[in-house]
C-alpha cells in the first residue's frame, strides 16, 4: 500500500463534524489531543513508583489519587457529588498454594492437579476455608441460551456437582453457518459467562479446559491471573472456579473411561446432554480473604444545550493492572516483580487524561463524562459496579467509547471500530473517519471475543451502545494498516503479544505515540459527533443488548 501523508494531530478534526453542524451546534474548532501530556501521564502511570496499579494495593491508591488530582487540575467537574471517586466494594481472595490441594479420583486412580501447571483455581464465595467433595459432570460448552435453543444442562441434575466445561461456544456448521455468531466468539463463550452460569445452575464449582485456540491466549494468562489475588463484587459465588490444562483434562477423562475428543465432538451437536464422569473431585482451599474498597474515578464536562445536557457520552479506560508481587510470588528471585501495565492499560488511562484536557475548554451540547473504572483485570468489576449504580442515568447515556491497550507503534491509515456495527455508531464512525482522512478497518471475525473482554461490554450489557475503539486492527489480509514501514511496524505490534500480561509490559521512551494520539483524537471526535447530534445512537434491529431496558 503506497504511503500518503496523514494529518497532523492538531488538524485531525479541523472542522467540526458535519453531523454536529447539521444538529445546530455552535461552530468552533474541535479540541486537539496533545502528545506531550499523553506521554507524560503514560510515563508516570507505568513507572515502578505506581507498583503496577494493583487492585487493593498501594499502587492502586496512588493511581486513584493521581487521577482525581489531574481531573481537578484539568478542570473536570466531580461526577460523584463533590467527589471524583465512586466506591466499589470488593472481596479479595488469594489461594494459599502451599496449604491448598486439588485432586481427582477416577478409575481407582488418584490424580493430583498441581497448582500452576495442572490447574489454577480459587473461590468466589469469600470464604477462607473451603472443602469440596463432589462428583464431576462434563457439560460441553456450559451454555444455556434460550434464544439459540441451546441447553448444555438438560436432562442431568448438576446441583452440587463440579462442572468441567470447554471455553468458547459451538462452532458454525454448513447447515448453521451463523450459529452463535458464526466464527466470532459470543458472550456465551467467555469464561466469565461460564462462571456465572455455573452459579445459576447451583453447581458446586466449575473448571474450564484450557487450549490456546479456544481461549485465544496461552496458559500463562490464566496462570498469571490466578497467581495474583482475585477479586469479585461482594455477594455469593462459586466454591471452586478455575482452569485445568488440556493435558490434565485428557488424563482425568481417560481415567474415567472417556475420550476427551469424542465428548468434545458430541458437545458440538444441539441436543447434547451432560455426561456424568465416573470421577470425583476433592479440593481443599485455604484462602486469604479481605474486604476492599476500590474506586472508579469520574469527571464531567457539562453540556451546553439546555435540554441535551441532561444526556451524556462516556469515555472510559480502566486504570488498573496486576500490581506488584509479594516476595513469595511467581517472580520471586527475579529482578522484576512489578507488572507495570504500560500498554494495558496505562495507555488508555493517559489518553483519557489528555482527551479531557482538550475537552474542558470546548464543551459539547451533551455532557461528556471521563470515566476510569477500577478492577477491569478482575472481570470488568468497576464497570459492572458503575452500571449497577450509575452516576448518570443509563437511560440518558448516549454511548460508551472505551480505550484499552492502545497503539504505540505509529499512525495508521484506518481505524478499528469492532462492535460499532451493532448500533448506529458505525455510521457516525464512518463519517468521523472520513473527515480525518481515515478508512474504517475491515471487519473480521471476533475469534477471541474481544468485544466481551473490555469495560465497554458492561455498558452494552446494560443497554448502552458501546465499543472499544482501536486503530491498529487487523485488516482483511491479516496485517495492520500502518502508514509507514508497514512490515517493521507490524512486527513490533505482533511482538507485544509476548509482553501481554507480563512484567515486560513497560514504558519505552522511544515509542512513537503519534498513532496513540491519532486513536485518542478519533475517539474524542466521535464522542463530539455523538454529543452534538440531535438524537442518541440506536442499536441495530435484532441486537440482544438493544432489548435491555435501561
Amino acid at each position: 500500500m503506497p504511503d500518503r501523508p496523514l494529518p497532523h494531530a492538531a488538524l485531525l478534526g479541523s472542522a467540526l463534524l458535519a453531523t454536529a453542524f447539521a444538529a445546530g451546534a455552535a461552530p468552533s474548532s474541535p479540541p486537539a489531543v496533545q502528545e506531550a501530556p499523553l506521554r507524560a501521564h503514560l510515563a508516570f502511570l507505568a513507572d515502578d513508583l505506581l507498583e503496577g496499579r494493583g487492585t487493593g494495593q498501594r499502587g492502586g491508591e496512588l493511581t486513584v489519587r493521581y487521577l482525581e488530582t489531574q481531573a481537578a487540575a484539568i478542570g473536570l467537574k466531580p461526577a460523584a457529588g463533590n467527589s471524583y471517586r465512586q466506591k466499589v466494594a470488593l472481596v479479595g481472595q488469594k489461594t494459599q498454594v502451599g496449604a491448598s490441594s486439588l485432586r481427582f479420583e477416577a478409575g481407582g486412580k488418584t490424580i493430583e492437579a498441581a497448582f500452576g501447571t495442572g490447574a489454577v483455581y480459587g473461590n468466589g464465595n469469600g470464604q477462607p476455608d473451603t472443602r469440596l467433595d463432589a462428583p464431576i459432570v462434563f457439560v460441553g460448552y456450559g451454555i444455556a441460551s434460550a434464544e439459540d435453543g441451546w441447553n448444555d444442562f438438560q436432562g442431568v441434575a448438576v446441583k452440587g456437582k463440579l462442572l468441567v466445561a470447554m471455553v468458547n461456544d459451538p462452532q458454525p456448521t454448513a447447515a448453521e453457518p451463523n450459529r452463535f455468531g458464526g466464527k466470532s466468539l459470543t458472550w456465551y463463550g467467555r469464561w466469565t459467562y461460564k462462571f456465572e452460569e455455573a452459579q445459576r445452575q447451583g453447581a458446586a464449582g466449575i473448571l474450564l479446559i484450557h487450549t490456546t485456540a479456544s481461549s485465544s491466549y496461552p496458559w500463562s494468562v490464566p496462570a498469571n491471573s490466578f497467581s495474583h489475588e482475585q477479586f469479585h463484587l461482594a455477594g455469593p459465588g462459586n466454591a471452586l472456579q478455575g482452569w485445568i490444562s488440556e493435558d490434565m483434562a485428557r488424563t482425568l477423562f481417560s481415567a474415567a473411561g472417556q475420550d476427551l475428543d469424542t465428548l468434545r465432538a458430541r458437545a458440538e451437536v444441539k441436543g447434547f446432554r451432560p455426561v456424568e464422569l465416573k470421577a470425583s473431585v476433592h479440593a481443599q482451599l485455604k484462602s486469604t480473604v479481605r474486604q476492599v474498597t476500590e474506586y472508579n474515578v469520574a469527571g464531567i464536562v457539562p453540556g451546553t444545550d439546555p435540554k441535551l445536557r441532561e444526556e451524556a457520552v462516556i469515555y472510559s479506560a480502566h486504570w488498573d493492572h496486576l500490581g506488584i508481587d509479594e516476595p513469595s510470588g511467581p517472580t520471586s528471585g527475579k529482578p522484576d516483580h512489578i507488572w507495570n501495565g504500560a500498554i494495558d492499560n496505562g495507555s488508555g488511562t493517559a489518553a483519557l487524561l489528555a482527551m479531557a484536557q482538550a475537552a474542558v475548554a470546548h464543551p459539547a451540547r451533551r455532557t461528556q463524562i471521563f470515566l476510569w473504572p477500577c478492577a477491569e483485570e478482575q472481570g470488568l468489576l468497576g464497570a459492572l459496579a458503575y452500571t449497577r449504580a450509575p452516576l448518570w442515568p443509563l437511560a440518558k447515556t448516549a454511548a460508551d467509547l472505551n480505550l484499552d491497550s492502545m497503539n504505540f507503534v505509529g499512525p495508521t491509515r484506518d481505524i478499528g471500530v469492532p462492535g460499532a456495527e451493532r448500533s448506529s455508531l458505525i455510521d457516525t464512525s464512518r463519517e468521523v473517519a472520513k473527515q480525518m482522512g481515515l478508512a474504517l478497518a475491515p471487519s473480521v471475525p471476533d475469534l477471541g471475543g474481544a468485544y466481551f473482554r473490555a469495560d465497554h461490554f458492561m455498558f452494552a450489557k446494560a443497554g448502552v451502545p458501546a465499543f472499544n475503539v482501536g486503530s491498529a486492527v487487523f485488516s482483511g489480509d491479516g496485517s495492520f494498516a500502518f502508514a509507514h514501514d508497514a512490515a517493521a511496524s507490524n512486527q513490533r505490534m505482533h511482538d507485544f503479544t509476548k509482553d501481554y500480561h507480563q512484567v515486560s509490559d513497560q514504558y519505552d521512551p522511544a515509542w512513537d505515540l503519534s498513532g496513540m494520539v491519532q486513536q485518542a483524537q478519533f475517539t474524542l471526535n466521535l464522542g463530539y459527533a455523538v454529543a452534538n447530534a440531535p438524537a442518541m445512537p440506536r442499536w441495530r434491529a435484532g441486537e440482544a443488548w438493544g432489548k435491555v431496558k435501561r
